[in-house]
């Protein structure tokens, strides 16, 4: 199943429109599918596919509900249209977040972040953005410092928006709440931060908040690692990616492939940071003398 889901991730990452929405489900296939399956209805592991799908057919449910809002309601301006998602997604249908889904791994996980409702502030921009796609609205995320809100209309293209927090159940932000949301992280506040996040950008991020979640369980390496490995699959990623996938394999036992690729990064630190590279090659020598 990993081999599939990464040919697929890798592709779709490569894709002229990459779609976020699939990335994440089949990044989280991983670990769905892996040590923790939802059996389906005939009490087996569900496929790669069947995953897919159950996931894709809850997000049409979403949007059909928020589609019969719209024809109800018929919004016209991008308060109301902020108001009527804000109703469905964050009140009838439940999303929202919590300070305690920081300490789950669920909560950046799609497929669960679907299921349970919850989820952190990303995951629930991320199903905003989709539901809102499949119903005809527009809505972007955009990737604060700390915090991952969304634009209802267009910013981007000079059009008026509101900014809305899905993690709080849709609370209308105005550029003071934005601004104060920034500094709280020690970052300065400038307008172009509400701009579209990118498709790979979330994605990375994404990754990036699994992969911290579990640097701080060391139980829970080869979650670290799995996420690693598939942010190096993303065509742009940070270069330091490479030593931190070389040291978890040290760390999950498979001392040769580990140094193997500490030697490797190690060359291409030769040419601007050779004291760095020095240590890198201590550490390489170091994980092969654990085979003796």
């Amino acid at each position: 199943m990993t081999e599939q889901s990464r040919t697929r991730f890798r592709t779709e990452a490569r894709a002229e429109h990459p779609d976020p929405v699939l990335l994440c489900l089949l990044a989280a296939a991983e670990h769905t599918l892996g040590d923790h399956p939802y059996p389906d209805d005939t009490g087996e592991p569900p496929t790669l596919d069947a995953l897919l799908a159950a996931c894709q057919a809850a997000l049409d449910r979403h949007a059909a509900a928020v589609r019969l809002a719209v024809a109800e309601r018929a919004p016209r301006t991008p308060e109301e249209t902020a108001a009527l998602l804000a109703a469905v997604l964050g009140g009838r249908e439940r999303f929202h977040g919590r300070e305690a889904d920081y300490r789950r791994l669920e909560s950046s996980l799609l497929p669960d972040v679907l299921r349970r409702r919850r989820g952190l502030p990303i995951m629930l921009a991320l199903v905003w953005n989709a539901v809102a796609a499949r119903a005809g609205l527009t809505v972007h995320g955009v990737a604060l410092p700390g915090h991952f809100i969304v634009a209802v209309g267009g910013p981007d293209d000079g059009e008026d928006y509101v900014l809305a927090d899905p993690f709080h159940g849709g609370r209308l932000l105005d550029l003071e709440d934005a601004a104060a949301l920034v500094n709280a992280t020690g970052h300065a506040f400038s307008p172009g931060m509400l701009s579209r996040a990118q498709p790979l950008d979330i994605v990375l991020r994404v990754l990036g908040n699994i992969r911290n979640w579990a640097a701080d369980r060391p139980e829970h390496a080869r979650t670290q690692l799995w996420a690693t490995e598939l942010s190096l699959l993303l065509p742009r990623h940070p270069a330091q990616l490479r030593l931190e996938r070389a040291e978890l394999l040290v760390r999950t036992g498979d001392f040769l492939a580990g140094a193997a690729e500490m030697d490797s990064y190690a060359e291409i630190l030769d040419a601007f940071d050779p004291d760095t590279a020095a240590r890198v090659r201590l550490d390489a020598r170091s994980a092969r003398h654990r085979l003796n």
